[in-house]
């Protein structure tokens, strides 16, 4: 590699531009994210933890690790380190109110049957977006006990989806949650803590969105916001297009504020801000 320097005047570790590019093509051969240059700070603040971890003095020496044998242990520690993980209880919460007021309420006041509800949380995070589907759907079910209904969560952050599973949260993220929901919100001076009946709703499972995956299971809604935006056009194409499998037909789709599917996929129409319902 040569040593074509970025800006490393005040850096603890050097980083050249060739080393950046490494990077920046692996991560996107694993994930589909496209680091573009001015992400490159981005890059070395959250890598350069992982070098003190591994007691390495260069970004050349991180580049060489990943590709030996023994560096294949380290790429989920790459993934998770560039994945980012920004996330809170009922973001975009015009979400929750149309899964709620159009998607649930009106399946509780006329059943199918058998009472069976799949939903999907693609891009979990930490959590919180799941945790917040099931609370609304116990608020717009009642007898959601007498359903077969469950909320799949998957992520390729491995660290996160341990959080998810864990089901706790620092207490700031209390006031997050709608005061006519906290009831399955257990709470302490430092931290708050999901209950077991929502904890059961969920299956946390590692999923990369590029790769295979291993679902059968057709949704009548699914959650995939804030994650393609890291994605080029054909790789955007591709997952909204598989999305599109896995809905029912009339299935919801909740993509991120940021995002959107025109000159992108054909098969949903949009009904409102960010949501779009599967029309083939």
């Amino acid at each position: 590699m040569t040593q074509a320097v970025i800006k490393n005047e005040q850096r603890e570790f050097s980083f050249s531009e060739d080393e950046f590019r490494f990077l920046a093509k692996l991560v996107g051969e694993l994930t589909g994210i496209v680091l573009a240059e001015h992400k490159t700070d981005m890059v070395y603040s959250r890598l350069a933890r992982r070098l003190r971890t591994l007691n390495l003095s260069s970004f050349a020496e991180y580049c060489d690790l990943l590709q030996t044998e023994e560096g294949q242990e380290e790429i989920p520690q790459l993934v998770n380190a560039i994945t980012t993980n920004l996330t809170s209880f009922f973001r975009e919460a015009h979400h929750f109110e149309h899964l709620r007021d159009t998607v649930l309420r009106p399946l509780a006041a006329s059943p199918p049957s058998p009472k069976r509800l799949r939903l999907w949380s693609a891009g979990c995070s930490a959590g919180m977006e799941p945790y917040s589907i099931a609370m609304t759907l116990k608020s717009a079910i009642p007898n959601l006990d007498a359903w077969d209904a469950r909320i799949l969560a998957t992520d390729i952050d491995t660290n996160m989806l341990r959080t998810g599973v864990c089901g706790e949260y620092p207490l700031s993220e209390f006031d997050h949650i709608p005061p006519s929901l906290r009831g399955d919100v257990q709470r302490s001076k430092e931290r708050i803590r999901m209950s077991e009946s929502l904890q059961k709703r969920i299956t946390f499972n590692e999923l990369n969105l590029l790769e295979s995956w291993p679902i059968k299971t057709q949704f009548d809604a699914i959650f995939c916001r804030n994650v393609v935006i890291y994605f080029d056009k054909p790789t955007q194409q591709t997952l909204f297009s598989r999305l599109a499998d896995h809905l029912k037909p009339g299935g919801w789709l909740y993509i991120g504020h940021s995002e959107n599917l025109h000159n992108v996929c054909d098969r949903f129409e949009l009904v409102g801000r960010t949501i779009y319902r599967r029309i083939r």
